[in-house]
């Protein structure tokens, strides 16, 4: 029997093909990961802040022509339109690489605003402005809006899987797609891509100021290690002008100037002096950015907190009169807002776009979760510390979490608010990183991952997902939005403020006719519950007053607006509307009710509010004419058509008041003129039209 010849080795491929290979695989799955996670959003309207950045921003409205003016001003000044008032955040915000983007998607994407006659639309400076919503939910700029964000977001996973392979297992030292680095960089990254705690940052456009800072300041500090292990100068100066960028994105990018040492002193051999050398092209970038921002916006950078509750959440109401947190309170709060983010990091159910006042209640070191959260953050500090010799991954991650979340912690200054989901975008790089070391080592000898822990994180990927998929559809718009989260923060007076001002605003859609007074009276309990959190504030109470006119409650509307009014006697909308309510008042109740006396009651009120309204004059002449008191019909008719002059109708009124008195001539004279105008005049008013 003839021995078979053995058969010659398959060749191996090189482990420099394998890393390769590794690298270009997973970083397309992380692309096109990230990016279908999050595709539910392309269609979804605007919700929440894109007011302020986009569709309700004068100069991003401008398209290109509003470039200047968002590179010169504070970012919330194209919404407020107003100087002074685009600093309700201490220190202000100076972020315009994100609304310039919006205002080339807008310039390239919107259609021109139009007048009634069809006419493109030019502002004060001349020049054209864009409507961003034209179309309703499904238009180009929407979708494009939404896209960018999407690509940005599956763009990052990319980047920090690149950035964590080159700290974890560089170039020189990746021989393979095994081991430690290609393990941890691989797993932190999926975890980074599908947690849910990141949907209201890619699901709203706005949120895309959070995705350009950290995709700017990972790819800037990936480009530094390059220079340094590659020997080339030129990326030194290629990573500070993309971390410039990153800084013009949003300032929380700032905390890398420290990530970036830290990353070197952990992962590198560098000595303090290259350390330093290396960190220098971000401190440059840093310092020039401080300085446009103080050209920009002063020198404030914190300043004295606003004394308004839903600008400063470390006030409470003692009497009549807010004050502010005690030291401790403020500090225990803070505390237990640092627990919440463990928290939603580990376990991120529910979720809520929204954490204003009293979302967070006002805690004290007597309460449990807040000791919890203290003892947490002082067993992660210490094991960061003690491990820092070391040079532990896990004391990295945990640094690199504490350093991000800083700015946001309101330790440092006051942000406006307690918390935010967003807040955790970069901060949870730190926290993939080290879930993805404790993993590793829990596998075997040869570092493969035990069945156990590879099918437990499979299943926390699948499951966190499914709930990033899921949450993604509470944003396709503020009604849905707001609507969802009242459930899980009951106790947030501006969401309060703003599912009730959204249900409002639905109800007077025809396709909610059916549901109206349904809608409005629910409005009404969401408004009324604000009020309770927050007793002095004022917006409530004009969406409240706007609820009871259309539900014709008016003399509940006027009673809102006049509360509201007393909180601010400038409140311009609030006395506007009041006028207005009290016209259609005294209408309601001479018309529909036959209450004469209330009638003139509210007319003249409306009248004393604003003398100019035609139709307060009007129905003034009207009521009048009906009392029997024709030389006051006749005075109100004037002052009506002294305000219109061209409208026929005021001229018929007119002459009908001075035919009730008996002026013949004036009737007649008065008659021909509104018949000159409209010669159906006389058969419209007398079949009512």
């Amino acid at each position: 029997m003839s021995k078979r010849k053995p058969s010659a080795p398959k060749p191996q491929a090189p482990a420099i093909t394998q890393a390769s290979n590794f690298r270009r695989n997973f970083s397309i799955l992380l692309f096109v990961l990230g990016a279908a996670l999050y595709a539910n959003t392309l269609f979804f309207d605007y919700a929440v802040d894109d007011a302020i950045v986009i569709y309700d921003n004068e100069f991003t409205c401008k398209g290109t022509a509003g470039f200047g003016g968002l590179l010169k001003y504070d970012t919330f000044r194209g919404f407020f339109k107003v100087e002074g008032k685009d600093k309700l955040v201490s220190g202000g915000r100076y972020r315009p690489l994100t609304p310039l983007m919006y205002a080339t998607e807008v310039q390239l994407f919107a259609p021109k605003k139009r007048d009634v006659a069809g006419q493109p639309v030019k502002d004060k400076d001349g020049d054209t402005v864009y409507d961003p919503n034209e179309g309703g939910k499904l238009n180009a700029v929407k979708f494009v809006g939404h896209l960018v964000n999407v690509l940005l977001y599956g763009l990052t996973g990319v980047v920090l899987f690149w950035f964590l392979l080159k700290i974890l297992a560089p170039d020189g030292q990746m021989k393979g797609s095994t081991g430690f680095g290609p393990f941890v960089a691989l797993a932190a990254a999926l975890l980074f891509v599908v947690h849910p705690i990141h949907t209201e940052v890619v699901a709203n456009v706005k949120g895309r100021d959070e995705i350009v800072s950290l995709l700017g300041s990972l790819a800037a500090l990936y480009l530094s290690l390059k220079a340094f292990y590659e020997g080339k100068n030129g990326l030194n100066v290629a990573a500070a002008v993309v971390f410039f960028l990153a800084l013009l994105s949003k300032e929380n990018a700032i905390t890398f100037v420290a990530i970036v040492p830290l990353t070197f002193f952990f992962f590198t051999n560098a000595k303090p002096g290259k350390i330093f050398l290396q960190t220098l092209p971000f401190l440059a970038a840093a310092a020039l950015f401080i300085l446009l921002r103080i050209s920009v916006l002063g020198l404030d950078f914190g300043g004295d907190p606003p004394r308004e509750l839903m600008n400063n959440p470390f006030l409470k109401l003692v009497g009549n009169q807010y004050v502010d947190f005690s030291f401790a309170e403020k500090t225990a709060t803070n505390f237990f807002t640092l627990g919440k983010y463990l928290l939603l990091l580990v376990f991120p159910h529910p979720l809520s776009h929204d954490y204003y006042p009293r979302a967070i209640g006002i805690m004290t070191f007597g309460d449990w979760q807040v000791i919890l959260a203290v003892l947490a953050h002082l067993a992660l500090l210490g094991y960061a510390l003690v491990r820092l010799p070391k040079k532990d991954p896990v004391s990295y991650g945990i640094l690199f979490y504490l350093l991000t979340l800083s700015i946001a912690s309101n330790f440092v200054f006051p942000i406006g608010t307690n918390m935010n989901e967003r807040f955790l975008y970069m901060p949870s790089i730190g926290f993939a990183m080290v879930v993805a070391t404790l993993l590793y080592r829990l596998t075997d000898q040869t570092g493969r991952p035990k069945p156990a822990v590879l099918i437990g994180g499979i299943a926390v990927l699948l499951a966190f997902s499914v709930k990033t998929f899921t949450r993604n559809f509470a944003w396709k718009d503020n009604y849905t939005l707001f609507t969802t989260d009242i459930k899980t923060v009951p106790n947030s007076a501006k969401l309060r403020n703003a599912t009730g001002g959204e249900l409002v605003a639905q109800s007077l859609k025809p396709e909610n006719a059916a549901r109206k007074t349904t809608m409005l009276n629910e409005a009404v309990g969401h408004l009324n519950e604000a009020m309770k959190i927050h007793p002095g504030y004022k917006n409530p109470l004009l969406i409240m007053g706007n609820a009871y006119n259309y539900l014709q409650q008016y003399e509940a509307s006027i009673q809102a607006y006049e509360q509201a009014l007393k909180l601010d006697p400038e409140y311009g909308e609030a006395k506007s509307n009041l006028a207005i309510t009290c016209r259609q008042a005294g209408q309601f109740f001479g018309e529909k009710k036959g209450d004469i006396a209330k009638a003139f009651t509210y007319l003249n009120k409306a009248y004393e509010l604003n003398p100019s309204d035609y139709e307060a004059l009007r129905l003034l002449g009207v009521a009048n004419g009906v009392s029997g008191n024709g030389q006051k019909a006749v005075e109100f008719f004037t002052k009506a058509l002294e305000k219109e002059p061209n409208n026929a109708a005021a001229y018929y009124n007119l002459a009908s008041a001075y035919y009730n008195i008996g002026q013949a001539d004036k009737t007649a004279e008065l008659m021909a003129k509104a018949k000159e105008i409209n010669p159906n005049i006389e058969a419209e008013m007398r079949g009512g039209k």
